[in-house]
């Protein structure tokens, strides 16, 4: 966490709940917030929830939840509540919650459990199990992260790590099985990071769950491997696909960085949807941003305050 002044927090308040200001700034400030310590940056992050942009609504969602700060916990039941707020933001509501996990957690994310909209009904399912998942490790003292090289608070733990990748492989394709078990093999596949193991998780954007879809994105967006840049694009073009899961693969293209992704992204800056259209915006920035050497992109904002890659030539034919 980052140690930050009660005025620089205003003033990172002010910038992210600007509605003139860049998506792209936006964002970065968003970032900044989430690793300042305080309540005022929480309550700032809270205030970020109610955004006309359901891509900003949702990212100060989804920091709260990596965040695990109780505090948080009656803002994000609102969000949760609110059938009028988009979907994608009532989503990462409801995985925040399960991510901080506690007792008065529970029972607004079994009412939910069977929400109109299917995204937030499996959200706050997936939340449910991941608690209940949480509370028997503690039982038990025993921890099932799964030995994961990566930082986030995920939606589900890393499956038995004694599994083989066709085990694994098989579990995250199966429509029948429930999605935290799918998740999970996901987690643990990703954990792996060999070419089979992404090769897997590629296969499973054809899930039929949105949802699933979604986190297969972001998942391939943290393993960065150029085995998924087709896959992510045909996602990214595919004017049938839920945004939300489009979002996704726009930050994973990103994330990945060939020269044709990039295009792809400055191309769908213009789109018509909101939530594709800023993805890519952001998308961009922050890879601009790791190109000038700002690497600490969750800070750059205070950083700034406070003071007062190589090319790759992969093609893709797509849309």
């Amino acid at each position: 966490m980052v140690v930050a002044s009660p005025d620089v927090v205003a003033k990172l308040r002010a910038q992210v709940l600007d509605p003139a200001a860049p998506i792209a700034q936006r964002f970065r400030t968003l970032f900044s917030l989430r690793n300042c310590s305080g309540d005022e940056a929480r309550e700032a992050l809270e205030a970020a929830m109610n955004d006309p942009s359901a891509l900003l609504a949702h990212e100060a969602a989804f920091c709260l939840g990596q965040m695990q700060d109780e505090k948080a916990v009656p803002a994000l039941q609102e969000c949760l509540k609110n059938a009028q707020i988009h979907a994608m933001v009532r989503h990462e509501a409801a995985e925040a919650l399960g991510a901080i996990g506690s007792k008065e957690c529970l029972t607004l994310l079994q009412e939910r459990a069977i929400d109109a909209a299917p995204e937030v009904a499996e959200t706050c399912q997936l939340a449910l199990r991941r608690i209940a998942h949480k509370q028997a490790e503690s039982a038990a003292s025993t921890s099932g992260d799964g030995n994961s090289p990566y930082k986030s608070v995920d939606p589900a733990p890393a499956a038995n790590p004694n599994a083989t990748e066709a085990e694994l492989r098989a579990r995250l394709l199966d429509e029948g099985l429930d999605l935290f078990d799918r998740y999970a093999a996901m987690f643990a596949l990703r954990n792996r990071g060999t070419p089979e193991a992404v090769d897997a998780i590629v296969d499973t954007l054809t899930a039929k769950s949105a949802l699933l879809r979604h986190e297969v994105a972001y998942v391939l967006g943290q393993l960065q491997s150029d085995r998924a840049t087709r896959a992510l694009a045909d996602t990214l073009c595919d004017e049938s696909e839920h945004p939300m899961v489009r979002h996704e693969a726009a930050e994973a293209l990103g994330s990945i960085a060939d020269l044709a992704s990039v295009e792809l992204l400055k191309r769908f800056q213009k789109h018509s949807e909101p939530i594709v259209s800023q993805s890519c915006e952001v998308a961009l920035d922050m890879l601009e941003s790791e190109q000038a050497g700002e690497f600490q992109y969750a800070t750059v904002e205070v950083d700034r305050m406070n003071a007062g890659s190589s090319e790759q030539t992969a093609t893709i034919e797509v849309c």
